[in-house]
């Protein structure tokens, strides 16, 4: 297999809100503008699907109750630290949760957490370490 992911699948209750976050809140390039029951956005090198959550469960066929901590994350990284409150901010004023603010991390970094209107988390990082592009 090579290391690779393509498309990141979050399966949402609410399809045309959450495009709305991600198009217009966050300002991710929607593949096609036909999003009755899938939306597609392109990223560098992985692209993010947007699916009914019933929809996707009953594709993987799995039951769709349960709720918590799934103990997934997705993360973006940025170049600078200013970048970090940044991009917080733009998530927050689109419609996001903040659950941490960023701060300095025990890996020498900076980062914070938002929730989409879904609830999925997302890190905002700067790794002063390496970059990831």
């Amino acid at each position: 297999m090579e290391p690779r992911i393509s498309i990141i699948t979050l399966g949402v209750t609410d399809l045309q809100r959450s495009v709305e976050f991600y198009r217009d809140g966050l300002g991710l390039p929607l593949v096609d503008e036909n999003t009755e029951s899938i939306a597609f956005f392109q990223n560098r090198g992985t692209w993010l699907a947007l699916y009914l959550r019933e929809a996707l469960a009953e594709d993987v066929g799995i039951a769709t109750e349960g709720s918590g901590f799934s103990g997934v994350t997705l993360a973006h990284n940025v170049r600078t630290r200013e970048e970090v409150d940044a991009v917080l901010d733009e998530a927050v004023t689109a419609g996001a949760k903040l659950v941490k603010p960023a701060q300095n991390t025990f890996w020498g970094g900076y980062s914070g957490y938002f929730a989409d209107p879904e609830g999925y988390l997302w890190e905002i990082a700067w790794n002063p370490h390496f970059w990831i592009e």
